[in-house]
């Protein structure tokens, strides 16, 4: 059995939850990080040395960054759809599947997110959220682009490189803020994504506890 350790309202959480949804793979979910604690637990250093969600283990191996558990799960259980066994045609995918988690979600979590989410509202400037929206934006007009008709990035196969792409897009289109009017194919695979059982499940989870308060 797999074990990973996370809250549920962890975005690195949702992606491996929903990768291993995907597969078909039984997992155990331990509740960890934010109000549940335990992140300075040593036992739980030895796995993640930073101290953050998630982790995971799979017998001998233990496993640390969201990114390095949806690649591994995919390459060790996935099938060819969902792990290209080409090198070439995953490396297409894959420096997509980085640049959504190093640039995309980076501007959508690590950007708009963190600030109108993790900061008072009484101290948040609007000229902030602002810009930090219009960074998002950009970024989001990129992905537009680059799925195009779709419907996933492979094309008509669905594979790990829409989680990396995905996971982060329900809180960008949950988010009470100004989203771009010029993005009618990600809004389209947005809806795509929706509609899967295991997205639906793991990443359409609510999070408005994370909210801080005045």
């Amino acid at each position: 059995m797999i074990t990973i350790w996370g809250r549920d309202t962890s975005a690195n959480l949702q992606a491996v939850m929903w990768t291993a949804a995907e597969i078909g793979l039984a997992v155990e979910r331990i509740d960890w990080g934010g109000k549940f604690g335990g992140n300075d637990d040593p036992a739980y250093r030895a796995m993640a040395p930073h101290g953050k969600v998630p982790a995971l283990r799979d017998g001998e191996l233990t496993l640390f960054e969201s990114p390095a558990m949806v690649r591994y799960l995919a390459a060790a259980y996935g099938d060819e759809h969902f792990w290209p066994h080409s090198p070439a045609a995953r490396a297409d995918l894959d420096q997509w599947a980085e640049w959504a988690k190093t640039s995309l979600a980076f501007a959508i979590i690590n950007g708009v997110f963190v600030y109108t989410y993790r900061v008072k509202p009484s101290q948040q400037d609007p000229a902030e959220v602002a810009r930090l929206v219009a960074a998002a934006s950009a970024e989001a007009r990129l992905a537009d682009a680059r799925i195009g008709d779709g419907p996933w990035l492979a094309g008509e196969t669905f594979t790990w490189a829409d989680i990396m792409m995905g996971h982060m897009l329900y809180r960008w289109y949950e988010m009470p803020v100004e989203r771009p009017t010029d993005t009618p194919n990600l809004d389209a695979y947005y809806k795509r994504l929706c509609a899967r059982p295991a997205f639906a499940e793991h990443v359409m989870v609510p999070f408005e506890e994370l909210k801080a308060q005045d």
